[in-house]
């Protein structure tokens, strides 16, 4: 099946990936990003790809929207299926707790991402939304916070990071709205700690740690990891789901689904496994600073995308790490 793909941030941690798995496969890609939380580099290695087209576009310009609409539509006719996943986030912790950023890009941009793929005729809209929509109550003694699940969100008087959180709760009711109206076919995706060897940003957990490793031997972390626990998701995996749940239609029903591994670590044993990778020993850890609205523990049950789809993380996090400390090494 030759389809036709539209992807937004698409050289972010996902979007990016996800072009190295759908190119070279009879499928065609146009993605197109601003840069803000990333670079061109991610996408180096497929710039020359036929099948790749990139745009400096931003989701919020409209006129590079409408100009991206026009070739889509004047595209489409050729393929099979016209599929947009919309990737673009302001996922960063440093931007979670500035409100403007996040509605911007996170809820203005999707609605009007969503709002062209309905227009240039698209079958299918895959929202990449986040578990940061869990908020403090981010996981069960039953093996993890399931979808169906009822949340509790951290309020105003507690901390603007539930801002970021709030916006994409309400991409996924777009998504719903879009798909119940018969308007297209899709799903929100609720990816948890995605990584990736190429970040830009080091003060993402992973790439922090392994940054200050390397320069210092030591690492500074915030006094909450001294109690925090998390699941990684390598960003292979991340976009093998995303790719799972377009071939899955009876998947596309607007509901959401959760992207995660349950291979849980603390954050304690995650600077031990990278210093072990690095070569290093016992690494020195400095605790400095607290965030406010930081979940101790955050685990999802991934029933649903197993049942629905057959997809399964690949990657351990052993390996994944090892994959950035080479990437790291060059």
């Amino acid at each position: 099946m030759k389809d036709l793909y539209v992807i937004s941030g698409v050289t972010g941690m996902t979007g990016n990936e996800l072009v190295r798995q759908l190119v070279g496969k009879e499928n065609h890609v146009i993605g197109f990003d601003n840069f803000f939380a990333s670079s061109l580099h991610t996408v180096e290695d497929v710039l020359d790809k036929p099948d790749f087209e990139f745009f400096e576009y931003d989701i919020n310009n409209a006129e590079q929207m409408d100009r991206l609409k026009a070739k889509v539509k004047e595209m489409k006719t050729d393929y099979s299926r016209l599929i947009y996943i919309n990737c673009a986030a302001v996922v960063h912790t440093e931007h979670f707790y500035y409100v403007n950023r996040t509605f911007e890009t996170n809820v203005l941009g999707m609605k009007a991402f969503l709002d062209q793929a309905i227009e240039a005729g698209a079958e299918i809209y895959i929202n990449c939304s986040t578990s940061e929509v869990y908020s403090m109550n981010s996981w069960s003694a039953d093996g993890g916070v399931r979808e169906s699940d009822f949340i509790t969100m951290a309020n105003a008087e507690h901390s603007q990071r539930t801002s970021y959180a709030t916006g994409k709760l309400l991409t996924e009711f777009f998504m719903k709205d879009a798909v119940m109206e018969h308007k297209i076919k899709g799903c929100s995706i609720r990816f948890a700690n995605v990584y990736s060897k190429n970040e830009l940003y080091p003060k993402h957990i992973i790439p922090h740690i392994l940054h200050e490793l390397k320069e210092k031997g030591s690492v500074e972390l915030l006094e909450n990891s001294k109690v925090n626990k998390r699941t990684f998701l390598y960003n292979e995996d991340s976009c093998s789901a995303v790719i799972a749940l377009t071939q899955a239609e009876e998947a596309l029903d607007g509901s959401v689904y959760n992207v995660a591994t349950e291979e849980e670590i603390s954050i304690i044993d995650l600077v031990k496994l990278c210093g072990k990778k690095l070569g290093i020993d016992n690494p020195q850890i400095i605790f400095k600073g607290y965030r406010e609205s930081d979940p101790e523990r955050r685990v999802l049950n991934t029933e649903k995308i197993r049942e629905r789809t057959g997809w399964a993380p690949a990657v351990t996090l052993d390996a994944g790490i090892e994959m950035c400390v080479k990437e790291l090494a060059k």
